[in-house]
């Protein structure tokens, strides 16, 4: 055997663990059965870094020991995806802050430009009179999620 052969048997064998280089379908549905996100949609797969401090440990606890065509599904808690809502990422702004092309309306997801050029997304939670209601909470959170997930890759840390 080659050693490019050799090393494509040993991806193809490789376990995930933290440092391991991931491609992988998922698709992610809330506690009702709907579906939130998908890869498969675009067939464009996630590329993750088990440890990289990109996924909560719970996920990535869930992923450690798969291979390269596992699939598997798994429902973690709210804490455990994308944690619970935080009050304080809740903000009352002015409905004069809102432009004709950005108008503010409840459900909208907006990019709101922070002092150093990033760009962070708010849903208007409501418009009342002048007072226009932004979450910038992430969508998904206080949710119960189940992943569907098929390893693609694995490519191990050097």
């Amino acid at each position: 055997m080659t050693d490019v052969e050799q090393f494509v048997v040993e991806q193809s064998l490789a376990e995930i663990q933290s440092g391991s280089e991931v491609v992988l379908h998922f698709d992610l549905k809330l506690s009702d059965g709907s579906a939130a996100d998908s890869t498969r949609v675009d067939n464009k797969p996630a590329k993750l870094v088990i440890g990289d401090g990109n996924l909560t440990p719970s996920f990535e606890a869930c992923l450690l020991g798969l291979k390269c065509g596992d699939k598997k599904s798994f429902t973690l808690a709210p804490l455990d995806a994308f944690g619970m809502p935080n009050p304080d990422n809740i903000y009352h702004m002015e409905r004069s802050k809102f432009s004709a092309e950005t108008p503010a309306e409840e459900g909208m997801i907006i990019a709101f430009t922070q002092p150093d050029g990033s760009e962070l997304p708010g849903i208007i939670r409501s418009v009342a009179g002048d007072s226009v209601t932004v979450d910038f909470n992430h969508p998904l959170a206080g949710q119960q999620i189940t992943f569907d997930v098929e390893i693609l890759s694995v490519k191990l840390s050097s």
